[in-house]
């Protein structure tokens, strides 16, 4: 990626250099030659998504990655940052655990559970070993606990930006579930079977986390988008069952359920 440099050109002959009047239109310039420049050698600057609702902190990210060279946009809940997660293509997103709306761990599992592979670093006050076994068996790659320093942020967001991109298939104790064309194969199946767009997100829900107990409510989150009645996990679950067999949905009575296992 190219280095972001201020614009040193000097000003056209009998102009004024009032520096109020010009930096806009210099900052403007030199932004977009900067990207000009990356979009020509085929580095154009990586988007990332924010998470946050403390609107003090998510602008001071914003303004820390925009310095780096970042495209970033900003979401202040979990569910504006599931719809912008879902509709947009970031290469990276930052996530805060304590949301409204929609818990972020929830946020994770959703966006996993439709085949979004975009890397998540869970940024959050909550530093309890539980707490991170959650996010990462969720579906995040990386979890960092406030207070921070922005050095180790900018260089874990940089680390997840040199992983290869996240494959589309889950594998779990010999099951196998293409996201993309919702096949499910494995020995536990025997003959591949195909799943509806709703099924096969509560599974990839499932699947994602499959030592994680998920109550009715976060499966809803994760997989039903727009449906507000829990009834509805309980259908799909049976119909996953009558698909793939009764043991590949575990219940877990007073809690919810999990992924059957072998």
């Amino acid at each position: 990626m190219p280095t972001k440099r201020r614009w040193r050109g000097g000003l056209p002959n009998g102009v004024n250099p009032c520096r109020r009047c010009w930096q806009p239109i210099l900052q403007a310039f030199e932004d977009f030659a900067w990207h000009a420049r990356g979009v020509a050698d085929g580095t154009a600057a990586p988007t990332l998504l924010i998470v946050e609702d403390d609107r003090a902190l998510s602008a001071m990210l914003a303004e820390v990655f925009t310095d780096e060279g970042y495209q970033v946009d900003v979401a202040c809940d979990g569910q504006q940052g599931l719809h912008r997660g879902l509709t947009g293509r970031y290469d990276a997103m930052i996530l805060d655990r304590g949301l409204p709306v929609m818990d972020g761990v929830e946020v994770v599992a959703a966006l996993r559970s439709r085949g979004i592979p975009t890397p998540i670093l869970v940024l959050t006050a909550r530093g309890a070993i539980a707490d991170r076994v959650d996010g990462l068996d969720a579906g995040a790659e990386d979890y960092l606990v406030k207070p921070f320093e922005v050095p180790e942020l900018l260089a874990r967001i940089r680390a997840l930006l040199r992983r290869p991109d996240a494959d589309s298939t889950l594998r779990v104790d010999g099951l196998c579930l293409d996201r993309v064309t919702r096949t499910v194969s494995g020995h536990r199946v025997g003959a591949d079977v195909e799943l509806s767009e709703r099924e096969a997100a509560l599974l990839a829900a499932l699947m994602v986390a499959p030592a994680r107990v998920f109550t009715r409510g976060q499966l809803l989150n994760a997989a039903f988008e727009g449906v507000d009645t829990p009834g509805v996990v309980d259908t799909y679950v049976h119909y996953l069952r009558r698909k793939l067999g009764r043991g590949i949905v575990r219940t877990v009575h007073g809690t919810g359920y999990r992924l059957g296992s072998e």
